[in-house]
């Protein structure tokens, strides 16, 4: 009984499905399709094994992985051969195969010293080869293929172009650039199921090849998206940007609606807990990481296609969302400071657009920026936000009274102000929407650790936005004086922290567009504040923080008449606070008359 049992367990053991077998033998040299005929038809029956094909092909080295070079070569083109049977079994595990070498082969390239390419165009005819790949490929993504078939086609497609370290130096793109692909990528986004299965991969795999060298020379991509003008298309590729940006805005909803409702025990575990954990391993920063294609593929749409731009304010209409990365925030660590809705807010059950749901998204992520990967991604954003209060139609739809939605904005509470205690989002101008985003990230950073480049870009896209409403005499009802004292606050720190921070940076570049902006209401506030009261408003506010600008010209002085970097900014900085101390000479006098005579310490 003994003995039959240890035979039972032996041959267990020794049994390997056939296709494993067929790799090792492949893996070790062997040619066993010399003596079949019918191996490779035969082969492409099977389900592959692509875990331990990946698997054997990392344990190899560079001896081994020579030896097998020959047959792993063979066994790529055979299976670009097969994308032209009719058999869609045999195709569907031939192109399952390939992404599963191509990988493999780039993975290995990190660890020893190999070029993947090699074995993908080792034999006659190169780029023929690599050629004809391309036009097997289109013709899947553009027939009657299953949809499994299509998205192995666009993975395939990610896998050639992704796999090196650096994209510029990836010479199969050039074969891609000559192709036809554009085409046939921009018929999936126009086509509402297939944009639904395939939209990220589509706009992720358009978005790598048009910045592939794009610096360098004339990349057709860059001219190919710039110039198109197809609705379909453009529509369908906003809303995979929007779907996947509304994913991870509501994952993160839930997120903090979860941590609300747990246990002050709970909240304090995990602030203790969150003082070990780095915010770089955080699952925010990962998904954070993984919208960045998306959020990179609407800075080019933005930039290089004025045609996208009519679909910015375009209300959404797809009732399911495209597949994207996991934004599912499970695993997340709470953040107990965070202000919080008191119902779950959810995208999609709201109106919204490209630009709604944008808004969210910085107001998400503008929460981080003390990693450089989480500065880099708002950096990215008010770079968007750049390019679109610069176009003069996409500001003419923010403005537009009409055109009125309801923007959730996550806000951090902080010492120095109250919490929100009204959480329902107000229907207003997404102008006024992003007003109030660029004045939240004003007061949310001021901080040691002082983000420069950030605040001068949002500084700049708050100067479009005025340029704008002067130039066209646009007034809208905004409460203007939370812009006055968020800017005021900010040149107040800066002369709190002059020490530290002008030995790190250029603070009167910085403390110069601050002035400059309220020197832009005082001079033309007449075409676009709301009412005359405004101005005393603005006159009010710059009295009532008049030591802050004393102090400002103070600072300036003692750098402007000194030999020093910033002797010529200083000097800049002082010259534009000539309007605002002039109107403080004017009034402070007459105030101070009016409080002597009638025995007051204060006006109010």
């Amino acid at each position: 009984m003994s003995t039959r049992k240890r035979s039972t367990s032996i041959s267990r053991r020794q049994l390997k499905e056939k296709v494993v077998q067929i790799y090792e033998s492949l893996f070790k040299g062997e040619e066993l399709y010399k003596d079949n005929t019918f191996f490779w038809d035969e082969l492409f029956l099977l389900k592959p094994k692509l875990v331990f094909m990946e698997t054997e092909i990392q344990k190899m080295t560079a001896e081994q992985l020579q030896v097998a070079k020959s047959n792993i070569s063979l066994l790529i083109q055979k299976c670009i051969d097969m994308l032209d049977h009719q058999h869609s079994i045999r195709v569907f595990n031939a192109l399952h195969t390939l992404c599963g070498l191509v990988k493999a082969l780039f993975m290995k390239a990190t660890e020893i010293k190999i070029n993947p390419i090699s074995f993908l165009t080792d034999f006659e005819n190169k780029d023929e080869k690599i050629l004809h790949l391309l036009d097997l490929c289109q013709f899947i993504l553009q027939g009657d293929a299953a949809e499994d078939m299509k998205d192995l086609c666009l993975k395939l497609l990610l896998l050639l172009t992704t796999g090196g370290n650096n994209i510029n130096e990836n010479r199969l793109i050039e074969c891609i650039m000559g192709s036809s692909l554009f085409e046939h990528l921009i018929q999936l986004l126009c086509d509402v199921p297939t944009r639904q299965k395939h939209g990220y991969n589509v706009v992720l795999l358009i978005t790598l090849l048009v910045n592939y060298r794009k610096y360098d020379t004339t990349n057709p991509y860059i001219v190919k998206l710039s110039i198109l003008d197809n609705e379909l298309a453009l529509n369908g590729y906003g809303q995979v940007i929007t779907a996947s940006l509304s994913e991870f805005v509501n994952g993160f909803n839930c997120e903090q609606t979860d941590n609300q409702n747990t246990s002050w025990l709970s909240s304090i575990t995990n602030i203790v807990g969150n003082m070990f954990i780095s915010e770089e391993g955080t699952v925010r920063i990962q998904q954070m990481r993984a919208n960045n294609a998306l959020v990179l593929a609407l800075y080019e749409a933005v930039h290089l296609n004025r045609n996208f731009i009519t679909t910015l304010a375009q209300t959404q209409t797809d009732s399911s969302s495209p597949p994207s990365p996991c934004n599912t925030l499970s695993a997340l660590q709470s953040r107990t400071d965070m202000s919080l809705a008191n119902i779950t807010f959810d995208v999609t059950t709201q109106p919204s657009n490209l630009l709604v749901t944008f808004f969210t998204y910085c107001s998400i992520v503008m929460q981080n920026t003390k990693t450089e990967s989480g500065s880099n991604t708002v950096k990215l954003c008010f770079i968007i936000l750049g390019c679109i209060t610069e176009d003069q139609y996409a500001n003419s739809l923010m403005h537009d009274v009409s055109l009125a939605f309801k923007v959730h904005l996550y806000r951090l509470p902080m010492r120095h102000r109250k919490l929100f205690t009204d959480r329902t989002p107000t229907s207003q101008p997404l102008v006024c929407t992003l007003l109030d985003l660029l004045i939240e990230f004003i007061l949310s950073h001021m901080m040691k650790k002082f983000p420069m480049e950030l605040y001068i870009l949002c500084i700049n896209v708050v100067q479009r936005i005025l340029c704008y409403q002067k130039r066209c005499k646009i007034r809208i009802n905004y409460h203007w004086k939370e812009l006055w004292t968020a800017l005021m606050s900010l040149l107040r720190f800066i002369v709190q922290n002059e020490n530290y921070l002008a030995r790190k940076m250029n603070i009167f570049h910085l403390s110069l567009t601050v002035v400059n902006i309220l020197n832009f209401f005082i001079t033309y506030g007449d075409t676009f504040l709301p009412t005359p009261g405004s101005y005393d408003e603005l006159y009010y506010e710059i009295i009532r923080m008049h030591q802050v600008f004393d102090n400002t010209y103070s600072m300036g002085l003692r750098y402007s008449t000194t030999e020093g970097d910033f002797k010529s900014d200083a000097l800049k900085l002082n010259n534009s606070l000539i309007n605002v101390r002039g109107i403080i000479k004017h009034f402070n006098p007459k105030i101070e008359k009016w409080l002597s005579a009638n025995g007051l310490s204060t006006p109010s």
